[in-house]
Order: structure tokens, then sequence, then C-alpha cells
């Protein structure tokens, strides 16, 4: 028997949930759909979101010959009996290749179609969960249109399996019974993807389906969706996102987001990366505004790598709520990444000779460090005197941040060069 999935599957555009952002009325991919006129596209988007289906209702829209391949299990040899089929009376209109998570093709697999994508031979439609940036090649990349697949909102899928239900039920001549509770909580529960609702629904309906007066309630919903859809790469887009998220969140102050994004790193198993990515906020975020952040913070990092999952939690938390909560300032990567583009870019000069190395013989026969000037050797511990190479007198990379604690050391360096 078809998977539920495959049996609901939709073939026509109406009847696709979700993406509106690309195939609502009046958008690009809807507009290409009804033209007819398929050119290269690239489908990238997490699982479960209506790639293949669209890919399929673009197949049945167009007169050339289809072949579908996944890349994960297809070879050079699979693509090579494609081409083989060209000009032959089958392919007299050309080809429709939809190639399925292209990311697991090598580059010389990818490279092979390059010729024929060029000649129009074939069309090509690949789809991919990582970003193709990454992992097509350029050339292709070049010659196709990128279209985003988003993670399905909850009163889609929602709608999904409604519509679901009633092909089952016309199926079966049979009227399926639900609560929408029971609806609402496999839809919420699918995180955005639509094929994981679906196989829970199936579960659901199939696996109660002899009994007399069955209905979908509650109970029987939650038995069914056991995990929430959550889902994590270390090495894939959604690695890099959730930390970028956390980050952003910490910096902008809103402790319960950064909470949030912290709870998807630990459900990972994520511990490495989030006690690197503390630090540095320790620093490029919070940094001069609360100087002890990198200490309590390292503590905390310290505590939580000793002890490791599930406590770790706790320091992690505990770090987490003190940056969010702590007065924000970036001068400090301010100041050394300014620094940094005088030395690429600029010509940076000489060290003075009175600040060079003076601690061997013969160094004051080079005039190195006899005119240095110690600044202990003053009353207020400092003596105007030149540090920077000639090329940058004047020079300032540091501002002090619109901050309590720099506001403070700003003063005071003031009135100690005033």
């Amino acid at each position: 028997m078809k998977p539920l999935a495959d049996v609901v599957r939709p073939t026509t555009l109406e009847d696709v949930v979700g993406q509106q952002h690309i195939l609502g009325k009046g958008k690009l991919l809807n507009k290409i759909i009804n033209s007819n006129h398929i050119s290269n596209m690239i489908f990238y988007g997490p699982p479960g979101t209506g790639k293949t289906t669209v890919a399929n209702i673009i197949a049945k829209a167009t007169d050339k010959k289809l072949y579908k391949l996944n890349a994960t299990d297809a070879s050079l040899k699979d693509i090579k009996n494609i081409i083989g089929d060209l000009g032959t009376l089958m392919t007299n209109n050309g080809v429709l290749l939809y190639l399925d998570e292209i990311q697991n093709f090598n580059k010389k697999q990818q490279q092979s179609l390059l010729k024929y994508i060029e000649s129009g031979e074939i069309t090509l439609i690949s789809s991919t969960t990582e970003n193709p940036f990454f992992t097509i090649f350029h050339a292709i990349l070049s010659r196709s249109t990128i279209f985003e697949f988003k993670k399905i909102g909850k009163n889609d899928v929602y709608k999904g399996l409604i519509r679901a239900v009633n092909v089952v039920s016309n199926g079966l001549d049979r009227e399926i019974r639900y609560d929408d509770e029971a609806i609402e909580y496999i839809a919420n529960i699918s995180n955005g993807d639509m094929r994981r609702a679906l196989n829970d629904l199936e579960i659901a309906i199939y696996s109660n389906l002899k009994e007399k007066n069955f209905k979908i309630d509650l109970d029987i919903a939650k038995e069914c969706t056991q995990t929430t859809g959550f889902s994590f790469d270390k090495f894939g887009d959604s690695h890099y996102d959730t930390l970028s998220a956390f980050q952003k969140s910490i910096r902008g102050s809103d402790v319960d987001a950064s909470l949030h994004y912290l709870a998807r790193l630990v459900k990972a198993g994520d511990l490495k990366s989030v006690c690197r990515r503390l630090l540095v906020i320790a620093s490029e975020d919070i940094g001069l505004a609360y100087p002890n952040a990198i200490t309590i913070v390292n503590n905390c990092v310290d505590a939580a790598l000793k002890v490791g999952f599930p406590e770790a939690r706790i320091q992690l938390a505990q770090a987490v709520i003190l940056l969010a909560s702590s007065p924000k300032s970036n001068s400090a990567i301010s100041a050394i990444d300014k620094a940094l583009a005088d030395i690429s870019l600029e010509t940076i000069g000489d060290i003075p000779s009175h600040l060079k190395d003076a601690h061997y013989k013969g160094a004051s026969k080079l005039g190195r460090g006899t005119e240095y000037l110690y600044p202990h050797s003053y009353p207020t511990n400092y003596v105007k005197q030149q540090y920077l190479p000639d090329e940058l007198k004047g020079k300032k990379y540091y501002k002090a941040g619109n901050n309590m604690t720099e506001k403070k050391f700003d003063e005071f360096l003031n009135k100690l060069k005033s």
C-alpha cells in the first residue's frame, strides 16, 4: 500500500499548502509554471515542504520526457543512460530531469549535466535540503533560478491534514471522524514538515481503523506523535542559523529568545559550539560595558564542560541570562577591526625607535630606547610621548561605548592626558 503522503500528494497548485511567497497568484514560480516555459530551477528548503510535489506538477505541465533520479543512490551511469536517450523519438521535445537531493552528487557528476543544460536538451529541476551556494557546482547555480521553500505554517499543515482525512474517507467510503484539537496537535508538533504530519496521521488512522465508532482524539494524536519534528544538523544550515539567531538574540537583549535558541542547541547536544559562542559574545557584544562578564562566562563554560549534559544546561542558561541582561558594547571588536584594516590597507611605517627593544648590548648605538620616557617615573604614571608610527600619528581606533563603565574610563583618560 502506498504511503499516505503519496496517496494525497497534490496534483495542482491550488491543492499545495504553504509556499505562497513563490506559489501565490502573481508570484514568480506560479507564473513560470502557468507559462509552460520551464527553465532550470533549484528548490531549496527543509524536508516535507512541497519540493517534490511542485516538481511533479511542473513535470505534468510540460510535454518533455520526464526522468527522476535521487542523488543519494544514483550514479554517473544513470546520467549517461539519460543522455543516451537524447535525440530519440521519445525525447523529441527534450528531457525534464528531476534530480532530488542534488547535494549528494559530487562535482564530476554535476558537471556531466552541464553541456546538456546549456544546449537546452535537458531541463534540470533539482531539490536540496542544504544551502545550494555551499553544495551545488557554481556553473549549474548560474544557469538556474533558486526558489526557497520554507517550513509550512501550522495553519497550512492543518488544512493539508483535513484534506488528507477527506481523501482517505472518500477512498474507504467511510467517514473518518476527528476532533479539531487532535488535528491541530499533529499540525503543531510537525514543526512545518507536511510529510511528517501525514505520516503521523496515517498511523492514527490505520492503527485504529478496525475499531467501531473510531475517532481521532487528542489521546490518539499524542500516542502517534511521540516526538516533535525538531531536527538539527551540526554540519548544515540549521547549525549556523541557530547559532546566528542565538547570538543576535543575546545582542538584542531578548532573554527569552536567547534561552529558546539555547534550548535548541542543548537539545542537539551541541555543547562545544555553545561554549565557544558564549565566550565570543562576552567580548564582542558586552565587552567593556561589563568587563566582568567574560570572567563569569568563562567560569560557567568551564563548569559546563566539566559536568557535561544534561546538567551543563544550567551553567549555560546562567551565562545566557547574564549576557542577554547585561549592558552592551561592541567597542572592543570595532577597535581591533579598525586596527587590522590599517595593517592590511595602509603603509603603517616603522615602530618608533624609542619603543624598540633596548635589552641587548649595542642597542643604544642604534638609538633603540634612548629617548623612551618611563611613565612610572612620573607622578600620575603618565607622560605624553608618541607611541604610534609616524604614518599613523593621531589615528583613533577606540571609541568609548555609550555605557557607564566606558564613560568612566574615557573620562579618566581624558583627564589624565589634559
